[in-house]
């Protein structure tokens, strides 16, 4: 494809980067489109894997068909067969009429299994066997079903260590990764950046009716040099905080760094950066979330500690290892920082404040789901739970 080729369809799916590897995949994308392959798009969290298999569809033959998207980590692992493969009437309990699957009304058309390393094994062996056959079955039927789909699938899962794991089926993975689309991260493609932190700007300044907000050159070397775990979809949350916060609409080196989280860890905004700027979450909620994070680090040293207790061949000693698990484990002192943070008389009639880790995971988890406005997706990613592992939390702690 030439040039202008790409750029074209650039423009046409609002994607914005100059990267020879963002071009290729592009031309990858169109080329493969002419086929029936079914197309693997691996890449990181939010770096932008979805605009791949809209370009497959768009330019292949079935652009006329149907074109679904199913985010298989958002959907509870009790349904999934039946979101996939459709249930006729009374096949459990809530199946009160016949409802089709997605491989059935995108017939004709493009699949697009998104966060296809979260399904679990059983329906990676159904997927299978409507890959190589076109053949399903629904729940609750005995008659088999064909379907003429094409599926695109893509992940931010290491497949290849999943398969080794027992978690993810070889067989499956050689089939969905005919072929490979491996989408840039945006550390990756460092002189789209800028290109991209204009284009939001401009976006948040017509949404927010304020003058776009502009970088120093110190600044912009900066946001080159930032590692971007959270690719694109980061950068969008940074300069959308930023055209909000700030009055002053130059934006220094200094300024910026305010608002890029120090501590590069999934364990997501340091304290520091929250101190000066973070409006979604509270210093309170903040703390809530780092203790239920060493809470989860907590229960890894205790399983640990049973294993070197019950480890005969192991050079730690019984006594020594019972005067760890009672200085490190069982002294309450260890989480009195959520009452050590002092405050000002409350005279009015607010909720008495969690004092146990389980109590401070569920507040985090039911004040992180008022702030999205319970949609589970963004508070999932807030959080960094899987969809799958938030739906559980919810009905741990009675949070329907």
């Amino acid at each position: 494809m030439t040039r202008d080729d790409i750029q074209t369809i650039k423009q046409r799916f609002g994607i914005i980067g100059l990267s020879p590897l963002l071009s290729r995949d592009i031309d990858i994308a169109v080329q493969v489109a002419k086929t029936d392959l079914s197309v693997m798009v691996i890449g990181e969290s939010g770096s932008g894997k979805e605009f791949f298999p809209q370009i497959i569809h768009a330019y292949s033959s079935r652009k006329h068909g149907p074109y679904f998207v199913v985010n298989c980590g958002a959907i509870p692992e009790g349904t999934i067969d039946s979101e996939l493969f459709g249930h006729e009437k009374g096949a459990y309990t809530d199946a009160i009429k016949d409802r089709k699957g997605y491989f059935e009304i995108a017939n004709g058309g493009t699949l697009f299994l998104d966060e296809v390393g979260e399904l679990p094994l059983s329906m990676q062996a159904k997927l299978l066997r409507v890959l190589e056959t076109g053949e399903f079955v629904k729940m609750g039927a005995s008659a088999v079903q064909k379907t003429d789909v094409r599926v695109v699938a893509a992940t931010n899962v290491n497949l290849p260590a999943a398969i080794k794991a027992g978690k993810f089926r070889e067989d499956l993975y050689y089939r969905l990764n005919t072929v490979e689309i491996k989408v840039p991260a945006l550390r990756e493609r460092k002189d789209d950046i800028p290109l991209l932190f204009r284009k939001f700007a401009v976006e948040f300044s017509e949404k927010y009716r304020m003058p776009p907000i502009r970088l120093s050159d110190e600044a912009n070397e900066l946001l080159k040099s930032y590692y971007w775990r959270g690719n694109v979809r980061q950068l969008k949350n940074i300069v959308q905080q930023i055209s909000i916060m700030e009055s002053d609409r130059d934006i220094s080196a200094d300024r910026l760094r305010l608002y890029l989280p120090q501590d590069e860890t999934e364990k997501g905004l340091s304290l520091a950066s929250a101190s000066q700027g973070d409006t979604f979450m509270n210093e309170r909620e903040l703390l809530y979330k780092v203790l239920f994070d060493m809470k989860h680090e907590i229960n890894d040293l205790r399983e640990q500690i049973r294993t070197m207790h019950h480890n005969e061949e192991h050079s730690v000693g019984h006594k020594e290892i019972q005067n760890i698990t009672h200085d490190t484990l069982h002294k309450d002192d260890d989480f009195q920082l959520a009452e050590e943070v002092e405050e000002e008389p409350n005279t009015t009639n607010a909720p008495s404040h969690p004092t146990s880790l389980d109590e401070m995971e569920k507040e985090a988890i039911r004040s992180a789901l008022v702030r999205n406005k319970n949609n589970r997706k963004k508070t999932a990613a807030e959080l960094k739970f899987s969809e799958r592992t938030l739906y559980r939390k919810i009905k741990q702690y009675d949070l329907e």
